[in-house]
């Protein structure tokens, strides 16, 4: 299901409400026009699972952060600022996952240069 990024918090939410208390993971992918955030959720009880898919402009990567509804969203979003360059907003902890590491350029965008020497 696509929703706007204003509408992730109460979304996943409504979600949670109804049974979907689980967060598999959070990803991204890049698709050089645009970039996709994908929520997956499961049902436990009635296995099944649920889908939130969020397009990001290039020149406004962020999304909100879902940290106060499912705790373990902090790693998914760790490593979307880090690796995607995706702005969480509403974090207060800002760690990152690799030691030394600031996430530019972020490694998994696809204008990523590999072999480039790394200056933190």
């Amino acid at each position: 299901m696509k929703i706007d990024r204003k509408a992730i918090e109460e979304t996943v939410e409504t979600m949670k409400k109804e049974g979907f208390v689980y967060l598999v993971k959070i990803t991204a992918v890049d698709y050089v026009k645009n970039m996709e955030v994908i929520y997956f959720l499961r049902n436990i009880d009635r296995n099944e699972d649920f889908t939130l898919e969020v397009d990001l402009d290039p020149s406004d990567l962020w999304v909100p952060t879902i940290i106060k509804i499912h705790k373990s969203a902090d790693w998914y979003e760790r490593e979307m600022r880090e690796m995607f360059g995706i702005e969480i907003k509403g974090r207060k902890a800002k760690r990152l996952l690799l030691e030394k590491w600031d996430g530019k350029p972020s490694p998994l965008r696809k204008n990523f240069v590999w072999g480039q020497p790394y200056e933190s």
